[in-house]
């Protein structure tokens, strides 16, 4: 059951995207029916034949049309978590969530691994057992918030469940299939 079956439902995504040694991109999607992202509802990829090269300050130039190929035709999202920063700095200096946002109309969360020299304002979240904190940033809602969801995402590692599967299928020559969950069905097949 896809989340947009339920009008008053909303999904929540976290996508990822990998570079092709051919010039292009494959992205990948988790979406989920709660913001821990303890129920999986579907993975979805796509692979795009070519992108921008990377220019410093324009970073969204070349991850934005992988990640609006994965997320075309997913209904109802409320939510999106990506793998780098929401913005900047405390000015407000867009990053790719921040035009992620501009782009999806929902709000991003920006979850890093590294610090960024600039994003003083992102908000250390230590998960698991791990010293070292993700800095998260948020664009369309705050980041306090923001951090509140990252903490309790699925996972016991350091990088949520969703964010790592996401980086695997993205990286996957060809993605595995998802198991079906207990709120996903078995995709009928005829037989023959």
């Amino acid at each position: 059951m896809g989340a947009g079956n339920n009008p008053g439902h909303r999904g929540f995504a976290a996508a990822d995207v990998h570079y092709l040694g051919s010039g292009g991109a494959r992205a990948a999607a988790v979406v989920a029916g709660d913001p821990a992202f303890t129920l999986v509802l579907s993975e979805h990829t796509a692979v795009i034949p070519e992108v921008q090269p990377y220019r410093p300050g324009e970073f969204y130039l070349r991850e934005l049309p992988p990640l609006r190929a994965v997320l075309h035709g997913i209904p109802g999202l409320g939510l999106l978590v990506i793998d780098g920063y929401a913005d900047l700095d405390p000015g407000g200096t867009p990053g790719l969530g921040a035009h992620a946002h501009a782009e999806f109309g929902i709000p991003v969360i920006g979850v890093a691994k590294s610090a960024f020299r600039t994003a003083t304002h992102a908000i250390p979240v230590r998960r698991g057992t791990s010293a070292r904190p993700l800095f998260v940033t948020a664009a369309g809602m705050s980041r306090t918030d923001a951090a509140e969801l990252v903490r309790h995402m699925a996972g016991r590692f350091r990088i949520p469940n969703a964010l790592r599967r996401a980086d695997t299928l993205a990286r996957a020559e060809r993605p595995a299939p998802a198991k079906p969950t207990p709120s996903t069905p078995p995709a009928h097949r005829p037989a023959g």
